[in-house]
């Protein structure tokens, strides 16, 4: 590598670097948790304007797309049974997978938790004697915060997904599983690249045009460097079929392909949960995934390889199977369906919470209702910020109704609020304020439900309520609570007329 590529950036960030810092250097631990971190995103107008419309496309999208698959529930009752069946016998796939991948040249190996799994990659790629790799884009060597590990063992890990290359050239983290940069706008990321390219490769045309074509094309220029001397390329995968010994990557751009033709020496980490059993399920998986993530019929990149093939791709390939907690989670027999994931992000793309928040507010590189049910479950209870996190839910469903594998998100979630109460109760009391928050509304909710006549009091309560403050939009309210609750919400009049009262008036006469 030239003098200019191995360009160390100390800049704001205090630490010589190979490659850009992300804004918050380590994991996702120790920040603030979701309640915390929520106030400062829910104060970025400008990028709540943009989820939202993004989202809205987002939705549109595959809805039309699923409205023309007639057969759109028998498949995802098929995924939902197969997904189901992995889980029943995991360590009977898993020792196929094993086998069948051997045979096929592919080294197989096996890491316990995040640290172990970095450390195997680290080790092969240091044996092959580089100082850099590719990557395609994987959510799983976020989780186990892969670039910052090879980093500190001076290796460079350069991101070649157009999103991810935003969001590492920018200096920050991903918001989004399927759209990582999707909190960045067209000028902002002509900015980053003008700013940063020049400092870790080919710099972008100084007259390069906000448009998303010029942009794409200064990303192309940019990394085709990095493919044509790239020795090593790390990957995830999104599917291992056990019986064929096969491993699939979906993705849009291409990049993928390169990593996964050009250089020596492949390195795959994937989660212990990717393992379909037969080829013939991939069908089922195929015609799931593009429709609930882009709303795409297919994919334009679909990669299917079987170990290595002489003078033909990566002459050494490696993958890491990790658990990291997923053993923990398969213990569970409410929380294990999380486990059916196949990281579509169709669940956050309907999320109200996420929509307003947006994905930083999480504290974890998994956002949204696969977020708040996933990441508890891997890390445990210990941080505040795993406790919050069932808490950034409003239990509308919406994520449940769309998900292509059927996940019923909300009984996962009220099952982890359960076990936050019951750490908390542990805890002498001295917890989170969400949970002590829900647990004085649900006994305001006993009382009020128990007796009709409590009912009836509260209707007549909230009508003189509606009285007082007039015919229009709640905004904040000079009471502590109330205020936070209503800051960033828009709230429709409270009602001067109970539901009763408008039967009587309307409907007992018409009766008549």
């Amino acid at each position: 590598m030239s003098t200019e590529l191995r360009r160390i950036t100390e800049g704001n960030y205090g630490v010589a670097r190979l490659t850009p810092a992300p804004e918050h250097p380590g994991t996702f631990l120790g920040m603030p948790k979701f309640s915390k971190a929520v106030k400062g995103e829910l104060k970025l107008a400008v990028q709540r304007k943009n989820m939202r419309n993004a989202m809205t496309t987002i939705r549109n999208k595959r809805a039309t797309r699923v409205a023309e698959s007639p057969d759109w529930e028998d498949v995802r009752e098929a995924a939902y049974e197969i997904k189901n069946r992995v889980g029943r016998h995991l360590d009977y796939y898993l020792e196929q997978a094993e086998k069948n991948l051997t045979a096929h040249g592919v080294q197989v190996h096996w890491a316990r938790d995040a640290a172990e799994a970095n450390r195997i990659v680290g080790d092969i790629a240091k044996s092959k004697g580089v100082d850099e790799v590719v990557k395609i884009k994987s959510i799983t060597t976020q989780e186990t915060d892969l670039n910052e590990y090879l980093e500190s063992q001076n290796i460079a890990a350069w991101e070649t997904d157009l999103a991810e290359l935003i969001v590492q050239l920018g200096h920050d983290r991903p918001s989004h599983i399927v759209v990582p940069a999707i909190h960045r706008n067209r000028a902002e990321v002509r900015e980053i690249f003008l700013r940063e390219m020049k400092n870790y490769g080919r710099p972008a045309p100084e007259d390069v045009s906000s448009n998303p074509p010029d942009l794409a094309d200064a990303a192309r220029l940019h990394l085709r460097e990095k493919f044509l001397r790239a020795k090593v390329a790390v990957s995830g995968a999104n599917f291992i079929l056990a019986d064929t010994g096969s491993m699939v990557i979906v993705e849009s751009e291409g990049n993928g392909r390169m990593c996964l033709t050009l250089p020596d020496t492949l390195i795959s980490l994937v989660g212990i949960e990717k393992i379909l059993p037969t080829y013939d399920d991939l069908e089922i998986f195929l015609k799931l995934l593009p429709r609930s993530a882009t709303g795409e019929r297919m994919n334009p990149y679909n990669s299917v390889w079987s170990g290595v093939t002489p003078h033909d791709g990566p002459q050494e390939q490696h993958i890491i199977f990790m658990d990291n907690g997923r053993t923990n989670v398969l213990a569970d027999p409410i929380g294990r369906q999380v486990l059916r994931c196949i990281r579509c992000a169709s669940c956050i793309n309907v999320c109200p919470v996420y929509e307003r928040a947006g994905g930083h507010a999480y504290g974890s590189v998994y956002p949204g209702p696969i977020g708040i049910s996933l990441t508890p479950q891997l890390r445990g209870l210990d941080d505040p910020v795993d406790r919050g996190m069932p808490y950034a839910c409003s239990l509308c469903n919406a994520c449940s109704e769309v998900c292509p594998v059927k996940i019923s998100f909300v009984d996962v979630i009220i099952h982890l609020r359960n076990q936050v109460a019951q750490a908390e109760k542990i805890d002498h009391g001295h917890g989170d304020v969400e949970v002590l928050g829900e647990q004085g509304i649900m006994k305001a909710a006993q009382w009020m439900l128990g007796d009709y006549k409590h009912w009836e009091t509260t209707m007549y309560a909230t009508r003189a309520a509606g009285r007082v403050l007039g015919n229009k939009p709640l905004g904040p309210i000079p009471v502590p609570v109330a205020e936070r609750w209503l800051k960033y919400r828009d709230v429709q009049p409270i009602p001067t007329q109970t539901f009763r009262d408008w039967w009587k008036q309307n409907r007992v006469e018409d009766e008549r």
